[in-house]
C-alpha cells in the first residue's frame, strides 16, 4: 500500500483531521501532481482555515504551475492567518516566498 493510499484510508476514517489531508497533499506534491495537491490543500483549509503551512504549500505549488498572481493572493490570506495565530515563523516563510514571486 502506497503512502497516499495509507493516508487516504486514514482520512476516510477521520475526514476532519487537517493533518491527514495536508499529508495527502504533500504526497501529491512530491509526485509533482500539483493540481491534485492543491485540491487536497483546499480541503485542508476547509477543515482548518488557520493551517498556515497549507497556504504556503498551495502558493508554492501555484507558483510551480506559473500562477503567480493566484499564489500572491493565497500568500496574503496565509500571512493574515499566520499573524492571527501568532505564528511568526510561518508568516516569515510566506513573506520570503512572496518575494520570489515578485
Amino acid at each position: 500500500m502506497s503512502r497516499i493510499e495509507q493516508l487516504t484510508a486514514m482520512h476516510e476514517a477521520d475526514p476532519s483531521d487537517p493533518f491527514l489531508s495536508y499529508g495527502i497533499a504533500m504526497e501529491h506534491g512530491k509526485a509533482e501532481a500539483f493540481e491534485q495537491a492543491i485540491e487536497w490543500l483546499d480541503r485542508t483549509l476547509a477543515i482548518d482555515e488557520a493551517y498556515c503551512y497549507a497556504y504556503y504549500q498551495k502558493a508554492r505549488m501555484l507558483g510551480e504551475l506559473g500562477e503567480d498572481a493566484r499564489a500572491r493572493g493565497i500568500l496574503a490570506k496565509g500571512m493574515a492567518a499566520a499573524r492571527a495565530a501568532g505564528d511568526e515563523h510561518a508568516e516569515s516563510e510566506m513573506s520570503e516566498l512572496l518575494a520570489t514571486l515578485d
